[in-house]
């Protein structure tokens, strides 16, 4: 059942925003064949499923994502060899949610006094603004936060902030050919870039990170060959340690330039305790599947967690191995597809004894 259902979603190319919603349907519909209520929800186009079982005091959340990044067309055809599936979205992260609905099915008539919320989405690829944090919003939350990205069974306790910025660099116009009677706004604004790169927020570690990355992204500038350039646009990527302050780096920004810096889009990071009891619940979980100690880390990506986190609630990415997400040859261990279920399976299990006091 779990390969099947990984296979038909990875054949669905969900990399648009129709072929997204089209997935989230299918999936509606297989957990609909099962016996499971779905309630399928639209926001602003986007649609997203949320699917309750059980009874109690206490929410587990699975959240997960069927939206992928483009593919070519071959990469939507499923294809098995040597115990990996190959396919665009087979890693990230078609496979944590197959194993989540799965999960849910076998654990729809257990009795575990929890209640336990699934939620599919199809734009996370795009930041998550229509479908997680609308569910947030609209009070689809819990007690603890589960991600299935692909962690290689791991835990990803953080994840750095995003702060998205362009610069508006002004220089001098003059003759391509008398360089000198002008300011080259290009050249004045890669000194711009070099300033920012030896700021002090760019040097500062975590236990989980050994400093903030820095992307020049986007560079826009010059009309003609034989006019210097008198204005250029810079674009950064920007992502910060859960230690530091997404103000304090436009303000260190802002003393390196005396150019415009705009704020174009800034997520929060997330740092989930490494002693919160749900995860010291989850490590040995993983650590009975793998037999060995599970891994701790942070994450430099972002992901739906971060919508949760910012009530502060409890989440982690925790998913199944793999390799190439967003690239070629992506694909997943089919192995840990279903020990990752299993686990699942037991975490909620254990996830409402009495023995866990937050």
């Amino acid at each position: 059942m779990l390969v099947d259902l990984l296979k038909d979603l990875v054949a669905i190319d969900s990399s648009t925003k129709e072929g997204a919603n089209k997935a989230v349907e299918y999936c509606s519909g297989w957990l609909a064949d099962q016996g499971l209520t779905v309630d399928l929800i639209d926001n602003n186009g986007y649609k997203m499923l949320v699917c309750e079982i059980g009874k109690g005091d206490k929410t587990l959340i699975f959240n997960g994502h069927v939206d992928v990044v483009s593919g070519q067309p071959d990469q939507f055809i499923p294809m098995i060899k040597n115990g990996k599936l190959y396919g665009r979205g087979a890693a990230d992260m078609k496979a944590g949610v197959a194993a989540m609905m799965c999960a849910m099915v076998r654990l729809q008539y257990e009795g575990l006094g929890l209640k336990i919320q699934l939620q599919i989405v199809s734009d996370e690829e795009t930041g998550g603004f229509n479908c997680s944090r609308h569910l947030v919003k609209q009070g689809f939350v819990g007690d603890f936060v589960i991600c299935s990205e692909p962690t290689q069974l791991g835990i990803g306790l953080q994840a750095k902030g995003v702060l998205q910025a362009d610069i508006e660099i002004s220089g001098k116009s003059s003759h391509g050919s008398r360089p000198w009677e002008g300011i080259n706004a290009i050249e004045k604004a890669y000194h711009v870039y070099e300033k920012i790169l030896d700021l002090p927020f760019t040097r500062e570690e975590t236990e989980f990170y050994a400093s903030p990355s820095v992307n020049l992204a986007k560079i826009r500038a010059g009309e003609v060959y034989n006019k210097v350039p008198d204005k250029c646009l810079i674009s950064f990527d920007i992502r910060y340690l859960p230690s530091q302050q997404k103000n304090e780096i436009i303000r260190q920004i802002s003393s390196a330039t005396d150019g415009k810096v705009i704020e174009k889009m800034f997520s929060l990071p997330v740092s989930t305790n490494v002693n919160n009891p749900y995860v010291s619940l989850l490590r040995p979980v993983i650590e009975r599947h793998t037999n060995k100690e599970a891994e701790i880390f942070g994450q430099h990506g972002a992901a739906d967690t971060v919508y949760f986190a910012a009530l502060g609630i409890p989440a982690i990415e925790f998913g199944p191995s793999g390799a190439n997400w967003h690239g070629d040859n992506e694909y997943v261990e089919l192995d840990s597809v279903s020990v990752y279920e299993e686990m699942l399976i037991d975490f909620a299990t254990e996830f409402s004894k009495p023995k866990i006091h937050v």
